[in-house]
């Protein structure tokens, strides 16, 4: 099944694709391989989740904001490919956690992310990853995610 289909069938709604907010592009594309800048959690409506994970979020919130990172760095993709049918794979992805000292659940926080390529990828969707806690993040967002794809010309 393409991934067009599968975002139907799923029935997920992208936000708009995120302008850059500083001097950056959103997506460099270089031969067969696009680097997507890193995303936080943008919803349809064009607000932004906020808070720390551990003390304004949990894990299962942090969790769907990781979620919600996946949609708008997909729409970013999609804006810049035409279609998310032209992925071949996710290669690569790190993501960043505003998370408290104690909190050391990072990686069940970016498995929101993950877990939603796979479904939309299938096992194309299963990338090399790093997940991490910082101190902060711009404008105190939870996540912040940033993916290497492989597409097809």
């Amino acid at each position: 099944m393409s991934a067009e289909s599968r975002i139907a069938e799923l029935n997920l709604e992208f936000p708009a694709a995120p302008k850059p907010g500083g001097t950056y592009s959103p997506v460099v594309q270089v031969d067969n391989i696009c680097y997507v800048s890193g995303h936080g959690p943008i919803l349809p409506d064009g607000s932004m989740t906020t808070g720390k994970v551990g003390t304004d979020l949990d894990e299962e919130q942090a969790n769907a904001a990781a979620r919600v990172v996946g949609l708008a760095l997909l729409a970013t993709l999609k804006s810049h490919l035409g279609s998310l049918d032209r992925v071949e794979r996710i290669v690569k992805v790190l993501g960043m956690v505003n998370a408290t000292p104690d909190f050391t659940r990072h990686p069940q926080v970016i498995n929101g992310f993950s877990d939603l390529m796979v479904d939309i990828f299938g096992e194309a969707g299963r990338a090399a990853r790093s997940a991490v806690g910082m101190g902060s993040l711009p404008g105190n967002i939870p996540v912040e995610i940033e993916a290497i794809f492989q597409v097809k010309d």
